[in-house]
C-alpha cells in the first residue's frame, strides 16, 4: 500500500457519514454558490444596454464587462483547484463567497467604465475560488457514487437555471429599479451564505491528509511556478480570442498574445513532465485516466451551445424585434426549464453507460441546432422553430454537461477533486470563449454580404458552424470513449492498473520504510 499523496482526501479512506438534513443543507449552499457564479455572468446581458447609456461605453468596453469576468474566472480555476486539494477547501470556498459579496457591493457604487471592468475581473477570481472547492467538499459529503451523481447533477443544474433566471432578474432590476441592484443582489445573497458556511461546513470534511505535512511541503506541492505559467497563458489566450472577434484576427494586439500563450502552454506541459509527479499541478498521467481526455473534449461544448443561443437571440430580439429585456428573458424560459428537469437524471449514469447518455445529449443538440439554423429570423417563427429547439437543445446540452461532469469525476481519484473540477470548468469556459469568437466572426462576415444584422443569414451560418462542431464531438465520443471501466469503483492512489496507481521509485522506498517500521512495532519489547 502506497502512502497517501499530500493532496489525498479522507474520501479515499474512511468517509464521514452525515445526517440527511445536514447533507441537504450543504448541497444547497454549494448549489447557491454555483447559482451566483452563473448569475454574475447572465444578469449582465440584461444590464449591458443600461450600462452603455449610463457610462457612455463603447462596444468593445461593454464586451469586456462580460469578458473580464470570464477571463479571470477561467484562468484562476486551476490555482483554486490546487489550493482546494493541497490546503483547506472550506477556507477557499468561504473566502470565494465572501469575496463575491464584498466586490459586488463595491461594483454597485461604481459609475465609471474602467473601475467596473477591474471589479468584474476581481469578481471572476472570487468566483473561481468557489467552484473547485465546492466540488471537493461535495464529493466528500456524498461519497456514495449514486448520491454523488445526483448531487453533481443538481449542482450543474443550478448553474444552468441561473443563466436564464439571471436574465430575468437582471431585466427586472433594470426595468423597475436600476442596474446597480444587479450587483447588490449578489451581495444580499452571498453575505448570509458565507456566514452559514462558516458554521455548517464540518471541519473534518475540509481536511486533507496533507494537513500533517509541514507548510514548506504544502507550498512545494502547490506547483506555484507551473500554475503561474498556465494562468498567464490562459489570460493571454482568452484575451486574444475575445479581442479577435472585435479587433480583427490580423491585429497585432491579437496575434502577439495568441502566439505567446501557445508557447507558454507548451512550456507548462514540458515543466509538468520534469518535476516530481506528486508536486505537479496537472500530472501528465492525468490525461491517461480512462476516458479523461475525451471527456475533457466533450466539456468544451455545453456552455458554447447555451452562450451562442443567449448572445444571438438576446441581440436579435432586443435590437431587431425591439422586444423589452423582460420579454426576451421570458422567451428564454424553456431553456431553464428543460435544463433543470434534466439535472435530475444523474442516477441514470449508474444504469446506462455514460457514453450512450452523452451521445443522446449531443444528438438532441444537433436536432435543435438544425431547427435554429432553418428558422428564427421572424417573430412568428418562435413557436414552430425556436420554442421546440430551446427545449430539445437545452435538454441535450444539460444531458451532455451532467453526465460528462459525473463521468470525469469517476475517472480520476477523489483526492484530485479540486483539480478535476478546475479542469472541467475551465474546459467549459474555454470552449465557450473560443467558440463564441468563431461564431461572432462567422456571423459578422456573412452579415457583411447578406443584408446586415437585421437579416438572419449570419445567425443561421453561426448555427451551421455549431452543428459542425457537434458532429465532430459526436464522432469523437463514438470512436474514442472506452466503456470497459463503466460503473467500476473510482481509482485510488496506490491501486494497480491505472496511470495514477503506478508507483515511482521514491514511492517504493517510502513504502519499504513504512513496512519496516510496522515490522519493528510488532516485535516484543
Amino acid at each position: 500500500m502506497l502512502p497517501p499523496s499530500p493532496a489525498e482526501t479522507v474520501v479515499d479512506h474512511e468517509p464521514h457519514i452525515y445526517s440527511r438534513t445536514r447533507r441537504l443543507i450543504l448541497l444547497f449552499l454549494f448549489c447557491l454558490a454555483q447559482f451566483l457564479d452563473s448569475f454574475n455572468n447572465s444578469a449582465l446581458f440584461s444590464a449591458i444596454p443600461a450600462l452603455e447609456v449610463s457610462m457612455g461605453m463603447t462596444e468593445s468596453q461593454s464586451t469586456w464587462i462580460i469578458s473580464g469576468f470570464q477571463l479571470t474566472f477561467a484562468s484562476f480555476l486551476l490555482i483554486s483547484g490546487r489550493i482546494s486539494d493541497v490546503y483547506n477547501p472550506k477556507t477557499a470556498f468561504v473566502g470565494g463567497v465572501s469575496g463575491l459579496a464584498v466586490i459586488s457591493l463595491c461594483a454597485g457604487f461604481v459609475n465609471n467604465t474602467i473601475p467596473l471592468i477591474v471589479l468584474r475581473a476581481l469578481t471572476g477570481i472570487a468566483s473561481s475560488m468557489t467552484i473547485p472547492s465546492a466540488l471537493t467538499l461535495l464529493v466528500n459529503v456524498f461519497p456514495d457514487p449514486l448520491e454523488q451523481a445526483r448531487a453533481i447533477g443538481l449542482f450543474g443544474g443550478c448553474g444552468c437555471v441561473a443563466n436564464v433566471l439571471g436574465l430575468m432578474i437582471g431585466a427586472m432590476f433594470v426595468e423597475w429599479t436600476s442596474y446597480h441592484f444587479v450587483f447588490w443582489f449578489v451581495t444580499i445573497v452571498a453575505t448570509p451564505a458565507a456566514l452559514a458556511c462558516v458554521f455548517v461546513i464540518p471541519p473534518e470534511i475540509s481536511k486533507t491528509k496533507g494537513n500533517l505535512e509541514p507548510a514548506a511541503a504544502k507550498w512545494k506541492s502547490l506547483d506555484l511556478l507551473g500554475i503561474t505559467i498556465l494562468t498567464a497563458a490562459l489570460i493571454l489566450f482568452i484575451f486574444a480570442v475575445t479581442s479577435g472577434s472585435t479587433d480583427g484576427w490580423a491585429s497585432v494586439m491579437v496575434l502577439v498574445p495568441l502566439i505567446i500563450s501557445i508557447v507558454m502552454v507548451i512550456g507548462f506541459f514540458c515543466w509538468e513532465t520534469i518535476i516530481p509527479v506528486e508536486t505537479a499541478a496537472i500530472p501528465p498521467r492525468t490525461w491517461f485516466y480512462h476516458n479523461f481526455s475525451v471527456l475533457f473534449g466533450v466539456a468544451l461544448f455545453p456552455f458554447l451551445w447555451w452562450s451562442t443561443v443567449f448572445s444571438i437571440f438576446t441581440t436579435l430580439w432586443q435590437n431587431v424585434f425591439e422586444w423589452s429585456a423582460i420579454s426576451s428573458a421570458v422567451h428564454m424560459l424553456p431553456i431553464g426549464v428543460a435544463a433543470f428537469a434534466i439535472s435530475f437524471t444523474g442516477p441514470l449514469s449508474r444504469i446506462f453507460s455514460p457514453k450512450w447518455i452523452i451521445l443522446t445529449g449531443l444528438s438532441l443538440c444537433m436536432v435543435a441546432t438544425v431547427l435554429l439554423a432553418l428558422g428564427g429570423g421572424k417573430p412568428e417563427e418562435y413557436w414552430p422553430y425556436i420554442f421546440p429547439a430551446f427545449f430539445v437543445g437545452s435538454a441535450g446540452a444539460m444531458l451532455t454537461y451532467t453526465h460528462t461532469n459525473i463521468a470525469i469525476f469517476q475517472a480520476a481519484p477523489s483526492s484530485m477533486a479540486g483539480t478535476v473540477g478546475a479542469i472541467f470548468n475551465g474546459a467549459l469556459q474555454f470552449g465557450s470563449a473560443i467558440g463564441l469568437a468563431g461564431v461572432s466572426s462567422i456571423e459578422t462576415s456573412v452579415e457583411a454580404t447578406h443584408g446586415g444584422s437585421h437579416e438572419y443569414s449570419g445567425r443561421a451560418a453561426a448555427f451551421w458552424f455549431l452543428f459542425a462542431i457537434m458532429s465532430i464531438e459526436f464522432i469523437s465520443v463514438s470512436i474514442c470513449y472506452d466503456r470497459s471501466t463503466d460503473h467500476k469503483p473510482q481509482p485510488k492512489h496506490g491501486d494497480p492498473g491505472t496511470p495514477a496507481r503506478q508507483s515511482t521509485d521514491s514511492d517504493e522506498k517510502i513504502n519499504d520504510t513504512i513496512i519496516e517500521k510496522a515490522d519493528l512495532a510488532d516485535l516484543p519489547v
